[in-house]
């Protein structure tokens, strides 16, 4: 979330939109912010005050509906959009959307989601009467782009997560996929890019013994909390060393770590997750394998990695893609026009 906020607040402030953000707690992700207007609390009065003080014309409330309401209680009367980028698996989101739709019936102005299929289908069945827009996260291709830096010797085979309790981002199965592949390729490395701050020690535990278990010691290298300016400078070096993105997730609403793997020339190795499917097409801008199917992974994994034409074929469609689907240009029209639609006030 943090990504796309401070992307589409520098972005709205070119085309005179001012944005503000509310988080209601500090974060690693914090250390990428620049010069937009932030603020961190949970506490209501402190809450109250920015929102009257703000003068918003609409405030995006992301996955927090129970503060939709809360902002009516306010006092607040100008648009809100409730806006979801992820809520886990179809399960798991429809449930959460269900407990969502006493607090979003009755307050909230429309809903918004990222062209994410499975949420799309659930806003169209709990929310068949209340407008609804999707399009396209957006990433600035010019800044997040490739960059040419010395070539590593080994292959690099890269996962972005969070080791939590419910895996989403399923890095046991990546621990897995990785382990095979070394069986074919002794020199390949492994670089997990997590926060460490949000990992839960059993989960922490529990990988440090798989990670004994499957030998993977000399082979791995954590990553934790990195800049997201430098992550154009690892992603080229992945992409540069014959290795890969690899994106194990369980579901994802408009994941960034694919479209930035993809603006910088890294190959995306995917499971159909569901948001994925606008960035990610079958064999055109990167791979899917089928969850669970290690032997799949594998074998796409190897395709990546030794057919250079494959290879240099999805790396050069996948680029082009992100800039003609995913650029900041494209976002803020579909944003501006969104809140026309709903007659926002200058």
């Amino acid at each position: 979330m943090e990504t796309l906020n401070r992307l589409r607040c520098q972005a709205l402030k070119k085309r005179g939109i001012e944005c503000h953000c509310l988080y209601f707690m500090h974060g690693a992700g914090m250390q990428n912010y620049n010069d937009t207007p932030t603020f961190f609390t949970n506490e209501d009065q402190k809450i109250q005050h920015i929102v009257a003080q703000g003068s918003y014309a609409a405030i995006i409330v992301v996955s927090a509906y129970e503060f939709v309401q809360k902002l009516r209680e306010f006092g607040y009367e100008g648009l809100i959009i409730f806006e979801v980028q992820g809520y886990g698996e179809m399960g798991a989101a429809h449930k959460e959307l269900t407990k969502a739709a006493p607090h979003l019936l009755p307050h909230a102005n429309a809903l918004l989601n990222p062209k994410t299929p499975y949420i799309s289908d659930i806003f169209s069945t709990l929310f068949p009467h209340m407008r609804k827009y999707e399009f396209n996260n957006c990433l600035d291709t010019k800044s997040f782009t490739y960059r040419s830096l010395p070539k590593k010797p080994f292959p690099i085979i890269a996962w972005i997560g969070r080791l939590e309790e419910r895996d989403n981002k399923n890095w046991r199965e990546f621990l897995i996929i990785g382990h095979h592949l070394l069986q074919h390729n002794p020199k390949i490395q492994l670089w997990m890019f997590e926060d460490a701050n949000l990992a839960s020690p059993e989960e922490r535990v529990q990988f440090e013994q798989m990670v004994h278990t499957l030998q993977l010691n000399q082979h791995l290298v954590l990553q934790s909390n990195v800049p997201n300016r430098q992550m154009p400078d690892y992603f080229s070096m992945i992409g540069d060393s014959g290795g890969m993105y690899c994106c194990t997730s369980k579901s994802e609403g408009g994941p960034f770590a694919v479209l930035e793997a993809m603006s910088c020339r890294c190959p995306v190795l995917t499971t159909d997750s569901s948001g994925v499917r606008s960035s990610v097409l079958p064999h055109v801008t990167g791979i899917y394998y089928t969850l669970g199917n290690i032997q799949e992974a594998v074998y796409f994994a190897l395709q990546l990695m030794r057919n250079d034409s494959l290879r240099h074929t999805i790396v050069d469609n996948a680029q082009k893609h992100v800039k003609a689907h995913f650029s900041i240009e494209q976002y803020c029209s579909q944003f501006i026009a969104m809140l026309q639609d709903l007659g926002a006030k200058k």
